[in-house]
């Protein structure tokens, strides 16, 4: 299993540090989970083939540039800082 911990700061809360966790087993278009954290309280979440499937369908995007663009804001960390704002609610 891979993991990345990644720092972000979220636009709804530019002053608020998280720590995003997301691991995956063979390549994250296969799925994954993620664990955000505030470093008070954690939430945890899977993100299931099926379900990325079909959210690059939803935004009519070939599924292969869905995943890349997806590895682009989860994990690649700095070198894609600046480059994806983060919402929390």
């Amino acid at each position: 299993m891979e993991k990345t911990l990644n720092r972000i700061h979220p636009v709804s809360d530019p002053e608020a540090t998280y720590f995003l966790q997301v691991s995956w087993e063979k390549d994250l278009g296969t799925g994954f989970g993620v664990i955000l954290s505030d470093c008070q309280c954690a939430w945890t979440g899977t993100v299931s083939e099926a379900e990325i499937s079909r959210e690059a369908a939803d935004m009519e995007m070939n599924r292969e540039k869905y995943v890349e663009e997806l590895k682009k804001a989860l994990i690649a960390g700095e070198e894609s800082a600046g480059k994806y704002n983060f919402a929390i609610s």
